[in-house]
Order: structure tokens, then C-alpha cells, then sequence
């Protein structure tokens, strides 16, 4: 049986639909969907058959595109024909392509159709052909279908189709029912809880102190572990840079630029005095004056706040100057400590306007903000500098000039890096420089790159260099942290056993230290800094069992305290036994369908043409 949640194709089923692999509202939304597609002509008209059903390569073009467009904005990005062929999505529309012409290809054999009527009936309540009056207008439905290179014969008979397609399904697929000893046992293991009680134990729980590793330990286990321990593959890059920050020291400092751009931010550096203010506006004067008095008579303001439907948040309109405040301000301003004045006019109306703080005028003046000024300054002027020579150092590795030649040339600092995927140091910090050398491969011209910070850098690719056994002497450290965590590891997992020992024998598991109690659990319960395997120990004991619980740089010792059957009645349990009642039926319901499916295929053979859905592929391209 298939599993109890499913999805598929991205689409959630609504309710009553459950069982309909391709209902009416799909079948409109990838017809239409198909705004741009090539309308293949020619000799090229199917990308297979399913018995005499064809497979158009149209069909299949617009529901590729319909699908490519429903991935894009599930993962909110655009995506190429070639990620969705390494995800296997071209495969899965092919796939429902031929199981739908498998079920055409039935309907067609025992002569299952609709009327006119019916198809009249579902174009003329679609809204996309709709007029301006809410109606079903005849020009409109005409454009609709020209714009998304459709006929009005092709769609109609694809809706003609698509809903003898559903007759047959829901013929198939219809009235599955839950056998209730299943609901009853799938909800006995959902809703069951339990509680435990967990020792955490570190090395402070230990007998005795880790002696040291020796020499000996160390080394043998460096010889035993040299994965751990060896250098991934790395591009080892030749890099000419010219950097806004290696240039600023070499300017010269304009101390008219500095003031006149201290003066431009004026606004940074010298700012009045000024207030913590909310403001609540009401209706007319007089609703703001009684809710004062009732301010004045102990209410709080909060209370008013609440009473207008409004949180504290609404109401706050920060830190503001006294002219900000128009014709209230000189009011708020009087105020010596937090209180409430008003009815005062506001832009929005009477209102009451509650001060909670002052904040001090502060001014800095030039000489004390000058050396931010003068960093900032010169970082621009650099960026600028840099840009004015884009043009000359590509004209330079244009014409042939290395990178060491850009060093004498023009002034660029030469250096190198063994680059590696994740690893950061000074260049690797820019993104734009870890995407071409990332893409750079032997053979390739330098070319100039501009970094975020307005920076310039050229790449070159000297060699590969493969993983590589990094010397002991590099390592030792981090060897001898390996070894000392192995050893707590396996010293802590023996003490575990030791309390688990002694907790069967009779001892309470509280007397080894600290314990944490969880009172009850869920199967998808979550448990802070434990590893995943906590949740499903406790779910595999017998109630007062008691076991061990370890993952990395953790050991645990759990006994299960309580086992909380599932109610069998109540509100909360009726609703999830109807939630898996509904599961299991769109389960059975779809294994049911998609066996029909599949016996129809086999029995009618489907042929597929390998060049035309290449070709169709190239149109993506």
C-alpha cells in the first residue's frame, strides 16, 4: 500500500478530489500554461503512443513548461530543463502523460464520453473566459486560447477528454473505505505518548580522570585515521589583485572633501534633542478627552490602547524632534518625565500622545568624526580609482599580459592560494571570487573580476593539487583531540552501562547525578541537544526499562517511566481517526488507480520517440 501522506507533483489534492490524477482544473492550467511554447509542425506530431492514443509533442512541451514554472516557484528560483532532468521532472510529466493517455485510451475503447453540453458547461463557468460583465464572452475566450497557441477544437475536445478521463477514474477509484482495525491501530501509534527521565553524563561523571594519550596512542592512531587527517582537493591559483583598502594609504587626504562631506551628513553628527513618543489617535476631541480623564482616574494606557483594537506597537511612532510633533510638540517637549498630555491635533486627528524617554541631544563634532570621514573617503575615492583602470588592465590581459606583467604594469598585487570549496581566508571572502575559481579550469585566459567592495582580480589556474596526507606535525592537535574524544567516548559509554547495571539492580537513576523528566512525548518529539536516536529508544522500552542513549560528543542514560495509551475516545481522537481514515482512503484509492493504470498500459504497449522529445527538449535550451 502506498505510504499515508503523499503528494505529488507539487499540488495539494482538495478534498473530494483525492482520487483524480489529472482533474479539470489541472488539465485548464497547463493548456494555458504554455505561453511561449514552439507549436511543433512538420512530420513531428506525437512523442509516443499508449495503444492508438498519441502522446502530442505540444501536450508534452506545455506540460514541461507548466512544470519547470510550479518547481521555479516552489524553491522561489528559476530552473533550467537541465536541473530538472538531474531531479528526474521531465520523466515524471512523460510518466503522467502516458498514464493519461492509457485511461484516454480506455475511455476510447468502450466508448466512454460526454456531451456537448457538459464541455459547454465547464468553458462558460471558467473565469478565464470571462468578460468585463462577469459573463462568459465569446471574444474573450477566442483571444485566450489564440494567445496560448491553442484552437478552439483542440481544447475542447482536451476538455471532452479530460472529463470522460475523470469518469473513469472516479469509477475506479471511488468508494474505498478505511477497514477501521487499521484506523483504530494507526491511531493507537500516533497518539501514544511516554514519559522517561534522562542522565546526560560527561567526563565529570567518570571514576577517575583520562590519563594523557601517549606518543605511541597518538601516532598510531594519525597512521589508522589518515582520511581524517588528509587535505581535500585544491586549485591552486595564481591571483593579481587591486584592492580599494591596498590603495588608500597612497592617496592624498582633502581636507575640503572631508568638511564638505561632514556637512552633507550634518544630520548624523548633530541631532537635537528629542522624545520616546506613541501616539493614539481617536475619532473626535471629545472620545480623546474622556479617554484622558480615565488615564487621569488611574486607567492605564495600555487598557485604552487594547480598547481601540490597537497594540503598543501601532501607536509607537519612535524618536522623535520637537518639530516632528507639529502643533503637539511643544506640549510632549514640556514634559520632564514619562507621562500622557493631550487631546493635541495630529496629522490623523485628535489624539493623545504618551512621552517614555528622553534622549539627549548629541553632537559630534568634525575633528572627533574625521577618521571615520577620512576612511570612508578614501575607500570611495579607491573604488573610484579602480574603476577608472578597469578598461586598462582589460586591455591588458587582452592583448596577452600575464598576471605577473599586470603586477609591473599596472601595480596589482601578486599573490597565490591553494583554493578550496568552504575553506575562507582574505580573497575567498568574496563571493565573486570563489565563483571563478570555483568555474576555472586549466587552460583558461586570465580575466578581470570586480568583487563586491569595487575591487578588481584576475585568476589564473597553475595546478590541481589532489588530497594530500598533511604531516603530523600539522596535526598533532587536532589528532590529540580526536584520540582524548574517542577515549571520553568509550570510558563514558562503559560508565553507562555500569548505572544501567545498577538502576536494573535496584538503584534509583537519580542517585548518579542530575535528571531531566519529560513527562510525556510524542513519536515526533523533539528533545534539545540529545541525538536523534533518543526519541525512537524511548518508543522501542518497555515501561521502567532502562538503556543507554550516545551520539557524537554525547552519552545518555533513559528509563522509561510511563506509557500514555492513545485515547480511545474524545474529541482529539475523533478528529485524528478521521484524518487517518482520509489518508488511508486517497491511499488505497490511489494504489487502486494507479494498478488500473498500469495493467491498461501493459496491455496497450506504449512506444515512445526518443528524437522527438529531444527535440522538444531543445526548445527549453
Amino acid at each position: 500500500m502506498a505510504r499515508l501522506t503523499t503528494i505529488e507533483h507539487h499540488k495539494p489534492k482538495k478534498k473530494g478530489q483525492q482520487v483524480v490524477v489529472w482533474t479539470l482544473v489541472a488539465m485548464l492550467v497547463v493548456g494555458l500554461g504554455g505561453f511561449g511554447v514552439t507549436n511543433f509542425g512538420g512530420g513531428l506530431q506525437s512523442i509516443g503512443r499508449v495503444g492508438d492514443r498519441e502522446i502530442e509533442v505540444n501536450d508534452y512541451a506545455r506540460a514541461l513548461q507548466q512544470e519547470l514554472a510550479a518547481f521555479g516557484a516552489q524553491i522561489n528560483q528559476t530552473v533550467t530543463l537541465q536541473q530538472a532532468q538531474a531531479l528526474g521532472l521531465d520523466a515524471q510529466v512523460r510518466q503522467r502523460l502516458v498514464a493519461e493517455a492509457a485511461l484516454d485510451n480506455e475511455t476510447a475503447r468502450v466508448g466512454l464520453s460526454v456531451g456537448d453540453a457538459r464541455v459547454a458547461e465547464e468553458i462558460t463557468a471558467n473565469s478565464a473566459f470571462q468578460g468585463t460583465a462577469g459573463q462568459f464572452d465569446r471574444e474573450t475566450y477566442r483571444l485566450t486560447l489564440q494567445q496560448n497557441n491553442l484552437t478552439e477544437n483542440a481544447f475542447e475536445q482536451g476538455l471532452r477528454d479530460n472529463l470522460a478521463r475523470s469518469l473513469l477514474q472516479g469509477a475506479v477509484a471511488g468508494g474505498f473505505v478505511s477497514p477501521a482495525p487499521l484506523v483504530d491501530t494507526l491511531h493507537a501509534y500516533i497518539a501514544e505518548r511516554r514519559g522517561f527521565s534522562l542522565l546526560r553524563l560527561t567526563e565529570a561523571d567518570l571514576p577517575a580522570p583520562l590519563p594523557a594519550p601517549t606518543e605511541a596512542e597518538l601516532t598510531a592512531w594519525y597512521e589508522a585515521n589518515p582520511a581524517a587527517f588528509t587535505a581535500p582537493e585544491a586549485k591552486r591559483i595564481t591571483y593579481a589583485a587591486l584592492l580599494p583598502e591596498d590603495l588608500v594609504a597612497s592617496l592624498p587626504v582633502d581636507e575640503e572633501a572631508l568638511r564638505a562631506l561632514y556637512d552633507s551628513r550634518i544630520s548624523d553628527f548633530v541631532q537635537p534633542e528629542r522624545r520616546l513618543v506613541e501616539r493614539l489617535v481617536f475619532p473626535d476631541e471629545a472620545a480623546a478627552a474622556e479617554a484622558k480623564a480615565r488615564i487621569d482616574a488611574g486607567t492605564p494606557f495600555e487598557e485604552i490602547v487594547a480598547e481601540r483594537g490597537l497594540a503598543l506597537t501601532d501607536i509607537d511612532i519612535g524618536d522623535v524632534a520637537q518639530p516632528a510633533l507639529g502643533a503637539a510638540g511643544e506640549a510632549v517637549f514640556a514634559l520632564t518625565e514619562p507621562g500622557v498630555v493631550g487631546p493635541l491635533p495630529s496629522d490623523l486627528g485628535p489624539a493623545l500622545f504618551r512621552m517614555n524617554g528622553i534622549v539627549a541631544a548629541q553632537e559630534v563634532p568634525f575633528d572627533e568624526a574625521r577618521a571615520d570621514l577620512l576612511s570612508e573617503f578614501q575607500m570611495d575615492a579607491a573604488r573610484r580609482a579602480i574603476a577608472d583602470r578597469v578598461e586598462e588592465i582589460d586591455d591588458l590581459l587582452a592583448s596577452g599580459a600575464t598576471l605577473e606583467e599586470l603586477q609591473a604594469d599596472a601595480g596589482m598585487t601578486l599573490g597565490a592560494v591553494d583554493y578550496v570549496e568552504g575553506v575562507d581566508d582574505r580573497l575567498a571572502g568574496y563571493p565573486a571570487f570563489r565563483e571563478a575559481a570555483a568555474a576555472l579550469q586549466e587552460g583558461d585566459f586570465p580575466e578581470a573580476v570586480t568583487l563586491d567592495d569595487g575591487g578588481l582580480v584576475a585568476l589564473r589556474l597553475d595546478a590541481v593539487v589532489p588530497p594530500t596526507l598533511r604531516p603530523y606535525s600539522e596535526v598533532a592537535e587536532e589528532v590529540e583531540a580526536a584520540v582524548r574524544a574517542d577515549a571520553l567516548a568509550k570510558a563514558l559509554a562503559a560508565r553507562a552501562a555500569e548505572v544501567v547495571t545498577a538502576v536494573e539492580e535496584g538503584a534509583a537513576l537519580d542517585s548518579f547525578g542530575p535528571v531531566e523528566t519529560t513527562p510525556q512525548i510524542a513519536r515526533d518529539g523533539f528533545v534539545e541537544n540529545v541525538p536523534e536516536s533518543l526519541v525512537p529508544t524511548v518508543f522501542g522500552m518497555e515501561e521502567s526499562a532502562v538503556g543507554t542513549v550516545q551520539g557524537p560528543g554525547f552519552t545518555g542514560v533513559v528509563q522509561l517511566t510511563e506509557i500514555i495509551a492513545a485515547p480511545a475516545e474524545g474529541e482529539a481522537a475523533t478528529a485524528l481517526k478521521g484524518a487517518i481514515s482520509a489518508q488511508v482512503d486517497q491511499a488505497l484509492a490511489q494504489d487502486a488507480l494507479q494498478l488500473f493504470t498500469n495493467a491498461l498500459t501493459a496491455e496497450a504497449g506504449i512506444r515512445l520517440d526518443d528524437a522527438a522529445i529531444a527535440a522538444v527538449h531543445a526548445q527549453f535550451r
